[in-house]
């Protein structure tokens, strides 16, 4: 038996010893080891198979594999070896290995991404660094996780076979369909289509056709083209609509029977003319010594909605009502959105309410929360309520006008403490009814918008106060303890907002310098957010001013919720939740539940279930969002179609190394012209100066700069703008 063991010991090679070596590297790319520490980790304790490590290293320091930092201690060579993480695709078929815990972005060139796709969890393994070469560049060895199996696209059929060459510039193959796997589909027709195998050595994967979407240029079809591009839902199964359907309408004395009455108290809606699930009211009363009851009150979806339900769960896998730029895809049943949980004018209505004892300079006395029961007497469109404000005159005029009052000196107040003023118009479509865009124009906001938001960030706020102050109302907490220490709140879902990343910060301090603009990235967090208010009021009505506010929103943190109660930096709160809109964010959802539950002395709740929940929020937030943008993008397409070959006034919005994105003046609509075309030079992006330069002329195209383009093509399929550069402002 032990001459057997030796045997066996003895047959170690050099090749098999630099495969275990470079693989404990591999797991373990930035630790130093030495021989007899990697010999443990593979168990090897005989004193012969030890030596064969030892000399194999040094024959992997001789080959660049590894480098001896001291005597007798390794480490890999430019960091050779294997990493895990996400690969983020590009349009040009290469991807990057995006890994949290590493500084360096891993380049994979096509032909090394072996079946990797956009968003999949891969472990590569790392080339050593080239001398001459500024990337890390590796190969993609293993796929851990899929991102998604299904894809969107057009389905070409031929006598064979089909294939489904998808929407997705991110998806660079084309799917083999067997034409036993069609499912119906027609020729030229879009639909999804299900990955079910992909051989190793083969190039395209085999799928199947999962549902029909209809002909291309058909509105529904790219409307849901988008959702199902997004892995977003379109419709509701039927037994999630049966489950609504079961909801009763009718109040009965058992729902109220704990509850606050407030239907004699004058309460109204403001909302845009076409909503339909209204899911926040206003009530107001005066009291003593000239003081005001204010109550923010939000439909009760959590009386309706139970947990460990059907409805529950779908509203939780969908987590937010998505806005298409024609239709919203709700996140619960139109029976509960638009019906029983809507704050329906002249219709009593269950609430969760945050009613606050407040004076005219817009400071809170007191405040209590808890369910509800309202009667909204008027429904006022923004532009109703509007109209009120600007001309004194209207139903229930004293209410909407005192309410207005106090929330122009809330906003003075949050501005002043550090708020952010970023108010961009939102760009709308006139729509046909089968959804052919006439016209584009702009969503101002206006004070009846403030009079709302004001109300409801108090809300959102106080409650969150709540809740970081360990369920306690603030008159019953120590005022040094909370001008002091930390207080231990309970779980909660907060709505976070980090301060802006320093980089991209001095980034954009250098951008704004060309346009005469300063600002001191060094400073304060509070001392910024005031520096970036001078800013973007100095650039009103400027030629910069679009530029440099869209430029000041990416250089931001991106909002998202978390139970890490870090505050709001672009609000300036230090405790911030989202309670105001439960029928379509799931997040508000579960801060009812929460707070209803601390509001009875419950115990804290687990807070890695609820990380895990907002993270799944956030996540699906910002897939809503890029639908969202995406059908923006289609109509603005479509509204262009009929303009190719006309001239527009634009301003350059963006610079690339391949392109300038251009925005046309009067309607918006971003379109991008291809270096390659402007034939009058040859012109390179320099990255540096964030500008496109003539290599003969000296020319510069700069972010910011008027110029007169043309429209040469619009490309429904991809979402895209083709224009041409005609001349720039200097020219004229």
């Amino acid at each position: 038996m032990g001459k057997s063991r030796r045997q066996g010991k003895d047959k170690l090679t050099r090749d098999q010893a630099s495969a275990l070596i470079m693989g404990v590297f591999g797991k373990n790319p930035r630790q130093v080891y030495n021989y007899k520490q990697i010999s443990t980790l593979l168990f090897f304790n005989d004193k012969y198979r030890r030596a064969v490590i030892n000399r194999t290293l040094d024959e992997l320091v001789s080959k660049k594999l590894l480098e001896q930092v001291d005597h007798g201690r390794f480490r890999l060579l430019n960091r050779a070896g294997y990493r895990t993480g996400t690969l983020d695709m590009t349009h040009h078929g290469y991807a990057f290995l995006v890994s949290e815990d590493a500084e360096d972005d891993v380049f994979i060139a096509r032909n090394n991404l072996k079946t990797g796709l956009d968003g999949d969890l891969v472990k590569v393994f790392m080339y050593p660094k080239r001398k001459q070469s500024t990337r890390i560049e590796g190969e993609v060895v293993d796929i851990l996780e899929r991102a998604r199996n299904t894809f969107v696209g057009t389905v070409e059929i031929s006598q064979n076979y089909a294939f489904l060459l998808p929407d997705s510039r991110k998806m660079p193959f084309d799917i083999f369909i067997p034409l036993e796997k069609l499912k119906g589909v027609e020729h030229g027709q879009k639909a999804i289509a299900r990955i079910i195998d992909w051989p190793s050595k083969v190039k395209n994967p085999f799928g199947e056709i999962v549902d029909i979407l209809g002909f291309p240029g058909e509105n529904d079809t790219e409307m849901h083209s988008i959702l199902a591009e997004f892995e977003l839902p379109i419709n509701f199964s039927e037994e999630v609509e049966a489950a609504a359907e079961k909801i009763p309408d009718r109040i009965t004395a058992e729902d109220i029977k704990n509850r606050r009455d407030f239907r004699k108290v004058p309460t109204f809606t403001i909302d845009p003319a076409d909503a339909k699930d209204f899911d926040d009211a206003l009530s107001i009363r005066p009291l003593e010594g000239g003081l005001w009851e204010v109550g923010v009150h939000i439909a009760d979806v959590s009386h309706y909605v139970k947990t460990k339900t059907i409805l529950d769960q779908e509203a939780y896998d969908r987590a937010t009502s998505i806005y298409l730029v024609d239709r919203v895809v709700p996140m619960l049943p139109e029976k509960l959105s638009n019906s029983v949980c809507s704050l329906r004018p002249d219709e009593d209505k269950l609430t969760f309410s945050v009613v606050l004892r407040m004076n005219e300079l817009g400071e809170v006395l007191d405040e209590w929360f808890g369910r509800t029961i309202i009667h909204s007497n008027k429904r006022f469109s923004y532009e109703e309520a509007q109209q009120i404000i600007e001309t004194g005159e209207g139903d229930m005029k004293e209410e909407v006008l005192k309410l207005f009052e106090i929330s122009k000196v809330l906003k003075e107040k949050r501005f002043k403490n550090g708020s952010i003023n970023f108010e961009r118009d939102e760009v709308k479509f006139h729509l046909e009814e089968d959804g052919t865009p006439t016209g584009v124009y702009f969503k101002v906001q206006k004070e009846s918008n403030w009079l709302i938001e004001e109300f409801m960030l108090l809300a959102n706020k106080r409650v969150a106060g709540f809740a970081s102050r360990g369920g306690k109302y603030e008159k019953d907490v120590n005022p040094q303890e909370l001008e002091g220490k930390k207080q231990k709140g309970k779980t909660f879902v907060y709505r976070i907002h980090d301060v802006p990343d320093p980089e991209k910060m001095e980034s954009f301090t250098r951008f704004i310098t060309k346009f005469g603009h300063s600002l001191n990235p060094q400073q304060s967090a509070r001392g910024l957010s005031t520096s970036l208010n001078i800013l973007l009021d100095e650039v009103q009505g400027k030629r910069e001013q679009h530029v440099i506010e869209m430029m000041a929103l990416r250089s931001m943190a991106k909002a998202r919720y978390s139970t890490n109660n870090i505050g709001h930096y672009g609000l300036s709160f230090k405790d911030y939740a989202h309670f105001t809109s439960p029928i379509r964010r799931y997040p508000d959802l579960m801060v009812h539940r929460l707070l209803a539950h601390y509001l009875e002395q419950g115990e804290s709740k687990n807070a890695d279930k609820y990380e895990q929940r907002c993270q799944h929020a956030s996540e699906m937030e910002r897939k809503s969002v890029e639908a969202e943008r995406a059908s923006i993008k289609y109509k603005q397409v479509e509204f262009m179609q009929d303009k190719v070959g006309k001239e527009f006034d634009g301003v350059i919005s963006g610079l690339t190394e391949w392109g300038i994105y251009v925005e046309i003046v009067e309607n918006k609509c971003e379109g991008m012209i291809s270096i390659k075309s402007i034939v009058d030079d040859f012109y390179e992006f320099d990255e540096e100066e964030y500008m496109i330069i003539g290599r003969q002329s000296g020319r510069k195209f700069e972010i910011g700069d008027e110029i007169k383009i043309e429209v040469v093509n619009a490309n429904l399929s991809r979402r895209q703008l083709d224009y041409k550069f005609i001349e720039s402002g200097q020219d004229r």
